[in-house]
């Protein structure tokens, strides 16, 4: 009798913390980014990311295997640190924010890679009213709780595009048709 008493206090145990780590996480904007890196000349990397974006994670499971990720980025809070940039990035050339002010990202499969706490993550990006079939790499970073109580998780979502399947020409000489995408993310549950 002990023994049963045991192995269903330990069952409800293990079923509590899998309910508790499912759930529906939203961005801490505060200390998340979105950024990109371009290859200038074939010599430097210019850098850039972008300012305002929501993202919503749902995570059936005690990790990311099967999560649903969505995120959508307002195209025209592109920051590079230089003003004049970022407008020309903002024009027809490039972004055309007028035409298409958000780009987004919307999972279709989350699944482990081989390394434990990694993912790879498919699904569609739009950009520039493209949409493309992806796959990035995640890097579950890390738990905890924020200042709350309440439960984050850390994710670093990478991979990389080619501007031109987005339908976004020649913006400048010089620049490399290939962008890297690199989102360093953390995520409260809600």
């Amino acid at each position: 009798m002990k023994k049963l008493l045991i192995g269903t206090v330990g069952a409800f145990a293990l079923f509590s913390f899998v309910v508790s780590q499912a759930g529906i996480w939203s961005i801490d904007g505060a200390h998340s980014r979105l950024g990109f890196t371009i290859l200038h000349n074939g010599i430097t990397n210019v850098h850039g990311n972008f300012t305002k974006f929501t993202m919503e994670v749902t995570t059936p499971n005690t990790d990311f295997t099967g999560a649903s990720i969505v995120l959508n980025a307002e195209a025209a809070s592109v920051n590079t640190g230089i003003d004049a940039r970022d407008n020309h990035l903002r024009t027809a050339d490039c972004f055309d924010v007028e035409k298409y002010p958000s780009i987004t990202f919307k999972s279709t499969a989350v699944t482990p890679a081989e390394q434990k706490g990694t993912y790879n993550i498919e699904g569609d990006l739009t950009m520039h009213g493209t949409t493309k079939k992806v796959v990035f790499s995640g890097v579950h970073t890390g738990d905890g709780k924020n200042y709350k109580g309440t439960p984050v998780a850390g994710l670093q979502i990478s991979g990389s595009v080619k501007r031109s399947e987005f339908g976004m020409g020649e913006v400048s000489p010089g620049l490399a048709d290939e962008v890297k995408l690199q989102a360093d993310l953390e995520i409260v549950k809600n």
